[in-house]
């Protein structure tokens, strides 16, 4: 096989899992957003996630020399774990706010959540693409058991910590008057559930331990993250024939190296 070649099925193996769940998601939105729009989010969530890796680098180097630890062990501890889930989850509100949040399509109290996914499964992708090179020299078998294990784990982390987010997003849309404690919020919520994903992931020594607890974790949250969609449709529904809200302009501010490879 070409180096050409490889290089296809490398990236095509790392955008698939998130387009799947792309798709699965969207299909919760009564009035689907314009598929440009969905696809310059889920390209914004590819193209701001160096900034991610920029910082959590930065992390890693000043951890390892200030503690005199080797970088790549500073990377398997708790306070890299949080950073990580921080930086992440803000770049991916970040990436929603400046694409979004005065976009006139985004009309309506459900559209936070199904931007705020669609970003975080962008941001999925581009580590899917760096995790699929890196393991790709181990052989076709080691790259297409940590495919499916990211499939089923780490992207659907971003997801429906994306998601997460975009509850209180949309929660904003009914109480303006808390929308900055609403978003701070979200953000914590969302920064706790990929730190304790990943920390699962990182804390037993018995692998398959370690993807029971964190499988169990994903289970709940898409419960959690299904209930909160139907929330936001019944909110909406109820205020639908009041006053009607003003679209964008209501937010001014808007391990081991295989743990690692499935760590979002």
């Amino acid at each position: 096989m070409s180096p050409t070649l490889i290089n296809v099925v490398l990236i095509s193996l790392g955008l698939t899992p998130s387009l799947v769940w792309l798709y699965f998601f969207a299909k919760k939105d009564c009035h689907p957003e314009p598929k440009n729009l969905l696809a310059q989010t889920f390209l914004m969530g590819i193209i701001i996630s160096p900034i991610a890796i920029l910082l959590q680098f930065s992390f890693a180097q000043l951890a390892s020399t200030i503690t005199g630890i080797d970088q790549a062990l500073t990377q398997n501890t708790s306070y890299f774990f949080l950073w990580a889930a921080v930086v992440e989850e803000a770049i991916k509100f970040y990436a929603v706010r400046v694409l979004i949040m005065r976009n006139p399509e985004f009309d309506e109290p459900i559209d936070a959540m199904i931007y705020m996914i669609t970003a975080g499964l962008g941001f999925a992708a581009m580590e899917n693409i760096l995790v699929m090179f890196r393991v790709f020299p181990d052989g076709a078998q080691t790259t297409l058991a940590t495919w499916a294990l990211r499939f089923t784990g780490a992207t659907l982390l971003h997801a429906l910590s994306s998601g997460l987010m975009g509850y209180f997003l949309a929660m904003s849309w009914f109480f303006q008057d808390h929308k900055k404690k609403l978003i701070v919020v979200g953000l914590i919520m969302a920064t706790i559930f990929h730190f304790t994903f990943n920390t699962f992931l990182s804390a037993f020594e018995d692998r398959v331990t370690s993807l029971i607890y964190s499988t169990s974790l994903l289970l709940i949250m898409a419960f959690l993250v299904s209930i909160l969609f139907d929330k936001i449709k019944e909110r909406r529904g109820k205020t639908a024939a009041g006053p009607a809200i003003t679209s964008p302009a209501f937010l001014k501010y808007g391990v081991s190296n295989k743990s690692i490879n499935l760590l979002g």
